[in-house]
């Protein structure tokens, strides 16, 4: 699964840069902007006088399928996580706890005695 997720990762970023092309390579409607700055020029004779609409269309699918990775990814990461929880769960609930025998009290031992008064604690009385 995490090899399915590093491509569709890889596959994102690379939509992401082509979106980004796409956008900026498209004429505003005043044809005053960035548009002219990035070479909207040179799209105009790449793609003849319609480019506006061979630019619309390619970004309308790209951020479709932007929309499509991004959720598909969501999804996947979502189902990686609870499997890694209930991974961390099912380790957790096997680990072995180690069994301390408990402390007995000595019975005979010399704490337990009571110690007898002296004779100098009598005469002070």
């Amino acid at each position: 699964m995490n090899l399915i997720i590093v491509l569709l990762t890889a596959a994102l970023i690379v939509n992401c840069l082509v979106l980004m092309l796409l956008v900026l390579m498209q004429l505003p409607k005043k044809e005053a902007g960035s548009g002219l700055a990035f070479g909207a020029g040179a799209s105009d004779a790449l793609f003849g006088s319609g480019s506006g609409n061979v630019l619309t269309k390619a970004t309308k699918y790209v951020a479709g399928i932007f929309l499509v990775l991004s959720l598909l990814l969501g999804i996947l990461n979502t189902q990686a996580a609870k499997g890694r929880r209930e991974g961390v769960g099912q380790h957790l609930g096997q680990q072995v706890v180690p069994v301390v025998a408990p402390v007995v009290a000595p019975t005979n031992s010399q704490f337990l005695q009571i110690p007898q008064a002296t004779n100098a604690t009598k005469t002070n009385k």
